[in-house]
């Protein structure tokens, strides 16, 4: 039996091309493609800016989507993996960035383990926060909380006040979370939708609601009156205290009204942030229209 020729290249098939590729944390290939530039190639970490009070990093879709469309900060830089960059193509492109290509994995190192980036990270400067004279009345309802330092929370909240249109979200500068990464990605956008007021101090900050004609009603536990049934005005300013702490003393002194959410089922506490949309949806149907 005679030996056979070891088999060549075939000679009717065109040499291939291949662009500069990565793996992701799951083995997967993704090459730079046109308008985008490649970065974090083998030996070599992407040039991410540095941590800094003069830096967020948003990630995933929701929370990226609304920073390019909103046009509500100075955009940077955006990086990305191959799919997320071309799920965000038009709206990148709208924002006047070009794409940096990075892995699964270099997202991961700069924003740690946990972070569910969803293969997109945008680098951007914070929104100025306003102060209260600023607040501009569309709805004539307010948020206020009470050092709420929870980021899930706050993020959630912010979610639920983009979606009842509410006009500003007051916080402290102390004890409140940063308006970054876990927030703005529980927010889901809300972040670019709700002017933030940061206040020094949150028992003048309700005086000074007061003097412009809110009123100040705290969500209590123990308050002498249910939601439902509490004479609520615009314009209103909803009070809400931080998980097993609740409303402080001076908090709960600068409110006009000490209300409860009254629970007809065997639970009777809500996590905060879901107290604030049955909060905001029971004001809603309370209140006349605007």
């Amino acid at each position: 039996m005679s030996r056979k020729e070891p088999r060549g290249p075939r000679q009717d098939a065109a040499p291939r091309e291949f662009a500069p590729w990565t793996k992701d944390s799951q083995g997967r290939r993704g090459g730079a493609r046109h308008g985008q530039q490649r970065h974090g190639a083998r030996g070599e970490a992407p040039a991410f800016r540095r941590p800094s009070a003069d830096l967020v990093a948003l990630y995933g879709f929701h929370a990226v989507r609304a920073a390019l469309a909103a046009g509500q900060r100075k955009l940077l830089d955006i990086w990305a993996t191959p799919p997320a960059a071309e799920k965000l193509a038009k709206e990148i492109a709208t924002a006047g960035l070009t794409p940096k290509i990075v892995s699964n994995d270099d997202l991961s190192r700069r924003l740690g383990p946990d972070a569910v980036h969803q293969g997109v990270l945008l680098e951007a400067r914070p929104i100025a926060p306003i102060d209260l004279s600023d607040i501009e009345s569309k709805s004539g309802v307010v948020l206020v909380l009470d050092q709420i330092t929870d980021p899930h929370n706050v993020g959630a909240i912010l979610r639920t006040a983009a979606a009842f249109a509410v006009d500003a979200l007051v916080t402290t500068e102390r004890h409140s979370p940063e308006m970054s990464g876990v927030l703005a990605k529980a927010a889901s956008g809300g972040l670019e939708h709700v002017p933030v007021a940061s206040v020094v101090n949150l028992a003048r900050a309700l005086e000074e609601l007061g003097d412009m004609g809110y009123l100040r009603v705290g969500l209590d536990s123990d308050g002498p009156a249910s939601l439902e049934n509490a004479p609520l005005v615009r314009p209103l300013a909803l009070v809400l205290g931080a998980e097993g702490k609740g409303l402080r003393r001076l908090s709960r002194e600068k409110c006009d009204v000490l209300a409860r959410l009254d629970m007809p089922g065997a639970v009777r506490s809500l996590n905060v942030s879901n107290a604030c949309a049955v909060a905001l949806a029971t004001a809603r149907f309370k209140l006349p229209p605007v």
